[in-house]
């Protein structure tokens, strides 16, 4: 089944950490339908506009699959309305790009600068509200020095 043109629910869904550990992470038909949302508003344009594969890291995640990783409680991974994307040695689009692209043409509810550096994140986060306005909200996510995550208002 597809999500999009070019967004499949195996890929949105796939988790090799859920494989490892023998979790199911099917998701139910209203993750179905927000990931849909998602994939229509923002993972479609995004591959139109670049034109070439884009490589998700994580999209929907049950509430074991979740709960195994450490996930936030109230992550929108687990509502279907989220992705990580990760472009790291896949050339060109760079997460960077993503980044920006996202931030200046699309409509999203949070958009995430993960970790990396000044100029690259280790990956981007994004996600879309199936119900409801669309925050923009835009972070940048960093670590304490007892390793704890964080998150800070982006500044370009």
């Amino acid at each position: 089944m597809m999500l999009s043109e070019n967004l499949s629910v195996a890929e949105f869904s796939a988790s090799n950490t859920a494989k490892r550990k023998g979790i199911d992470n099917t998701p139910k038909n209203s993750h179905l339908e927000a990931a849909k949302e998602l994939a229509e508003n923002i993972f479609q344009p995004m591959r139109e506009h670049f034109g070439k594969p884009i490589w998700l890291s994580s999209g929907y995640r049950s509430e074991a699959l979740n709960k195994a990783i450490g996930g936030s409680k109230t992550s929108q991974h687990c509502k279907g309305e989220a992705m990580d994307i990760d472009m790291d040695g896949k050339g060109s689009p760079t997460n960077a790009e993503i980044f920006n692209y996202i931030k200046d043409n699309l409509p999203f509810d949070q958009l995430i600068w993960e970790f990396g550096s000044d100029k690259a994140p280790d990956w981007v986060h994004v996600s879309y509200k199936k119900d409801g306005p669309q925050r923009g909200q835009i972070l940048t996510a960093k670590r304490n020095s007892a390793g704890k995550t964080y998150y800070e208002n982006w500044v370009a």
